[in-house]
């Protein structure tokens, strides 16, 4: 069996950056690596992808962005992640089940108790072996975020969720600090703040570690 990890964190954490450069890491030391998203990952999940992450003249309830989410998860677990694994593959995902309970639980208030089930039976029960959580503060994320936007000379596909208060970033990046503290063996945690070399140093650090593990073992 592979390798499930994910890559966790609030807009502009640094994320998808790094998780490219982790599978360029991976594959240098002749690892077989995916690297997938969500919302995306596959043809159903572009699609959806495009819904959720666009602004457009229509809005979600809550209760519907939450089943868009998951509707996008079965099909990646099915589809892309679990073959992916049983072929002894590495897959490397950005944001996956800590996202929703971050973002619809924390950041837009539904009871996590409920989500928890629903999250589950949409993963198929797949639980990530490592998570990287880039942290830090709501501000600097945003602002990095509109940064790549503009630079880009396009607004950012995550508008509609960058576009949210301030007080909505806070609570889903309380939420992955709660998240952490609560598996800290699952997690990793790190200071989203320092450059993107230091940061890479400590992602390609810990992956040494698990591969080491996984070999001893």
């Amino acid at each position: 069996m592979g390798c499930f990890i994910t890559f966790e964190g609030i807009e502009g954490c640094g994320k998808t950056t790094q998780i490219r450069m982790a599978g360029e890491f991976l594959e240098a030391k002749g690892i077989p690596v995916i690297v997938t998203e969500e919302p995306g990952g596959t043809a159903l999940g572009a699609e959806l992808r495009k819904l959720l992450l666009n602004r457009s003249d229509f809005e979600f309830c809550t209760e519907s962005e939450l089943f868009l989410f998951l509707s996008d998860r079965a099909q990646h677990v099915k589809e892309l992640i679990m073959p992916a694994l049983s072929r002894n593959m590495w897959v490397l995902c950005d944001r996956f089940t800590d996202a929703t309970v971050a973002y619809q639980c924390f950041g837009r208030g539904l009871d996590r108790d409920v989500v928890r089930g629903m999250v589950d039976f949409a993963a198929a029960g797949l639980r990530p072996r490592l998570t990287f959580l880039f942290d830090l503060p709501v501000e600097t994320g945003l602002a990095r975020a509109m940064d790549r936007g503009s630079k880009t000379g396009y607004a950012s596909e995550a508008d509609r969720f960058e576009s949210e208060k301030v007080e909505f970033h806070r609570r889903v990046r309380e939420g992955y600090l709660v998240l952490a503290g609560e598996e800290p063996e699952r997690f990793f945690v790190i200071d989203g703040r320092k450059e993107i070399p230091a940061v890479q140093r400590e992602v390609s650090s810990r992956l040494t570690k698990l591969i080491d593990a996984r070999n001893d073992g």
